[in-house]
């Protein structure tokens, strides 16, 4: 949906739902290039695509290019320099984790001058790990004196109706909403309470990411000023969208 080459004639029309949240999804990665030129990227990947602790499970360097060539069009992606395809040269990577993905593309229309490097955490990760994680991530910021923005890339729940990836699960409904509403307050603490097996079951991909958000603001003495640009679930996916920044005096960190 995000993609416009993915979509082929209706992602060149650009018109009703995908449009909404394609645009809600640019202006958000325009509001962190208005803030920072270094950005860290969030994502969640496969257990047998990362190793290592909760410091960083595996990272992808600003010198990597990816391509979506495995989704059916070789569409170019990295996280420095020309947004152009022919930029990038011909070592693009296709099997670059699908967040990293999504990263460089937003990175390259919204802030092709940013700096970009994707730090991933594995899809069966425990909230403990992941609010580790997203502390380790602060604590890293909050002694560098670079302002740097956060993107955050986690899939809803993909089981809100009967043509969902996952079809229907009719719990689904009530726990994406309430994912909605913390996410929309910035309230972290129902983040890092976010129940793992009943996600996993509702094929909530995007857990372990939440609550590394969760983490990474937990020593702010105030919950963030939130502002949600997209909060709605086209085709059966819950997509969401939100700008976080921390309220007092803290150093350049935004998500």
């Amino acid at each position: 949906m995000l993609i416009p080459e993915l979509e082929g004639a209706a992602g060149a029309t650009g018109d009703g739902d995908v449009a909404t949240l394609r645009a809600a999804v640019l202006r958000a990665a325009g509001e962190l290039s208005a803030r920072a030129s270094r950005w860290i990227v969030v994502g969640v990947a496969d257990s047998e695509e990362v190793s290592g602790g909760a410091e960083a499970d595996r990272v992808i360097g600003s010198e990597s290019v990816g391509t979506f060539r495995g989704y059916g069009v070789d569409v170019r992606v990295g996280f420095a320099g020309s947004n152009d395809a022919a930029g990038f040269g011909s070592g693009a990577d296709p099997l670059l984790p699908l967040p990293a993905l999504i990263a460089g593309w937003l990175r390259g229309q919204a802030a092709p001058e940013a700096v970009a490097e994707c730090r991933l955490i594995s899809a069966d990760a425990s909230a403990d790990e992941a609010l580790t994680f997203g502390r380790y991530l602060r604590a890293e910021l909050d002694a560098e004196s670079e302002p740097t923005a956060v993107l955050v890339v986690g899939d809803g729940a993909a089981t809100l109706s009967l043509k969902a990836p996952r079809y229907l699960d009719e719990r689904a409904e009530g726990v994406q909403a309430e994912i909605d509403r913390a996410l929309s307050a910035g309230d972290r603490g129902a983040l890092a309470a976010l129940d793992t097996h009943l996600l996993a079951e509702l094929e909530v991909a995007g857990r372990p990411a939440y609550q590394v958000l969760a983490g990474l603001f937990a020593v702010d003495p105030a919950d963030p000023k939130v502002e949600t640009l997209y909060a709605a679930a086209p085709f059966g996916v819950a997509y969401h969208v939100s700008v976080w920044e921390p309220v007092g005096d803290v150093s350049g960190v935004g998500a």
